[in-house]
């Protein structure tokens, strides 16, 4: 892994960098596309996009699969002081006696997957799997299962490929990390020249 470094400044600061490059996206998407479909085979899964930061990764991982599946979508909130969890839009069918894959973008704390992972449960699925493009290991507070993982990543801010800051920069191709925030809030178009260079 790793891109190019965008320099900004006299005082030399780097304020962003590409730390996983499209092509590495795109390669590793596909080895977790045939994972799953050799896992799989002979079953019809169905996979559970958890919106919005999912979305990239969801589209392009399902096209990488070679076997029958369905495709659903939910979307969580959190709400009260500590951050509870509830479903904002949840799948359109039933999950009883169904092989169900999430797929997330991040996994950090892995309390908002340890949920989604009991009430599939609780609703009968047949089995339930988890495939995460990023996993934040040194965020972890529970221990739950990622069957299959993208890239394991540190504690810095990312960027594109589905995660965004206030709202922007889920479309960029591939991924970047925020190494300095208080200038990059000051002036968020830095990141379009590096991707731009």
């Amino acid at each position: 892994m790793g891109g190019s470094i965008l320099v900004v400044d006299v005082g030399e600061r780097v304020i962003v960098a590409e730390v996983v490059t499209q092509s590495d996206i795109a390669d590793r998407v596909e080895e977790l596309g045939a994972q799953i479909s050799e896992a799989y085979r002979g079953r019809v899964p169905v996979f559970v996009g958890v919106l919005t930061g999912s979305l990239m990764f969801y589209a392009d991982l399902v096209r990488a699969v070679s076997i029958h599946c369905e495709t659903e979508f939910l979307a969580l909130t959190r709400f009260g002081e500590g951050g509870r969890v509830r479903l904002a839009l949840d799948t359109s069918i039933s999950l009883e006696d169904r092989d169900v894959v999430i797929v997330e973008d991040i996994v950090d704390t892995g309390l908002t997957l340890q949920v989604l992972r009991k009430t599939f449960q609780a609703r009968r699925a047949k089995s339930v799997a988890t495939v995460a493009l990023l996993d934040k290991v040194s965020r972890r507070i529970v221990d739950t299962p990622i069957e299959y993982r993208g890239f394991e990543v540190g504690d810095e801010f990312l960027l594109g490929y589905g995660l965004d800051w206030e709202g922007m920069f889920r479309n960029l191709p591939s991924m970047w990390a925020v190494l300095d925030l208080a200038a990059f809030a000051a002036d968020p178009g830095v990141l379009w020249e590096a991707v731009k260079s």
